[in-house]
């Protein structure tokens, strides 16, 4: 098992992230003589065995399924068992393309919480770079630890430490960071620690992770002070698009509707007119709401062959992805004249 690299074929004591619901993916370890239950059935370990990755499973009795994804970063963040509020994709991903993260980077992350970034920092960077991250709860701490063994990211140095009193260093490591990622309540406490653990050679990026404009505010003048540069906040609002058939209507029936809605206020003031006393006639049927035709309206399945569609979009009314402002911010070597 690797997060740096696939494989096909699941085997025993690999991590598999099983895919129940878009809201329910269950992370599990591969264990002979385990069964996984769920609300719609029970799947084996033994039968996952063998069976390639991105499978669907059916249940043990015969209905139900579940799809058997590998582990990657963008997975793992959405399966994790969460201790802390989690730095998701949308935000994640473009905080590693403007801090221009690659191969070979050594980055230094404070605020290691549920780990969740921490992955993908490991696995951009591979194993030709180097992950510092570190993490002030001692309980979080030892959780996040036990999880990147198991995960094997093996260029990852997870250290117990709060850094806004005791700094970045850690002993017998050149850190030599170019990129700084800080998920602090106050990033403003631990920015004079970096000197000492940045290269002084290489352009060094920053990005600090906060829900509130005035930790903003306030990390924006400390970065100021300490001589960073081309500071700039960004919000990353995602939002989701989801797909649906539309029937197409053509103007013959808009025309046919609004006569048949016509034909209906018509029959409906007659019928008033000769009064409730009167029986009404056998097209409209007496409710306590008044009168309405026998005739059921009958619901067209969505995608019916008797009926022209068309692929249409809808996003979600409201932008839930919000977790915090990223600050960003650089620091340019000096040159010095010869």
């Amino acid at each position: 098992m690797s997060f740096y690299e696939y494989k096909d074929t699941i085997a025993e004591g690999d991590l598999v992230l099983a895919y129940v619901t878009r809201a329910l993916i269950k992370p599990i370890y591969v264990k002979k003589g385990e069964i996984f239950n769920t609300r719609y059935g029970h799947f084996e370990h033994d039968k996952m065995i063998g069976m390639k990755y991105g499978e669907q499973m059916p249940g043990a009795k015969g209905y139900g399924f579940i799809h058997l994804l590998y582990p990657t970063p963008e997975w793992w963040t959405l399966s994790l068992p969460h201790r802390t509020q989690i730095v998701y994709t949308p935000d994640s991903s473009y905080i590693i393309q403007r801090l221009n993260v690659t191969p070979g980077s050594r980055i230094i992350e404070a605020g290691t919480g549920s780990a969740s970034f921490t992955h993908s920092f490991a696995r951009t960077a591979t194993l030709s770079g180097k992950v510092f991250t570190y993490e002030f709860h001692e309980p979080r701490y030892l959780e996040a630890k036990k999880e990147l063994a198991e995960h094997q990211l093996a260029n990852t140095t997870i250290t117990h430490r709060d850094v806004c009193n005791d700094g970045f260093n850690v002993e017998g490591e050149d850190i030599d960071g170019d990129v700084v990622f800080l998920d602090l309540p106050s990033p403003w406490d631990a920015l004079p620690h970096l000197e000492s653990v940045i290269s002084s050679t290489r352009r060094v990026g920053i990005c600090c992770f906060s829900p509130c404009i005035e930790q903003v505010d306030r990390t924006v003048k400390a970065l100021e002070d300490l001589g960073w540069t081309q500071i700039e906040m960004v919000e990353v609002a995602a939002r989701r698009w989801g797909t649906r058939k539309e029937m197409v209507r053509t103007v013959e029936d808009a025309v046919q509707r609004i006569r048949d809605i016509q034909s209906g206020r018509k029959n409906g003031i007659e019928v008033m007119k000769r009064g409730a006393s009167e029986e009404p006639s056998e097209k409209f049927q007496k409710t306590s709401k008044g009168y309405k035709t026998p005739k059921k309206s009958t619901k067209v399945k969505e995608g019916d062959e008797d009926f022209q569609w068309v692929n249409v979009t809808k996003s979600e009314a409201e932008i839930k992805s919000h977790t915090s402002y990223l600050t960003f911010a650089y620091r340019i070597p000096k040159i010095e004249s010869k």
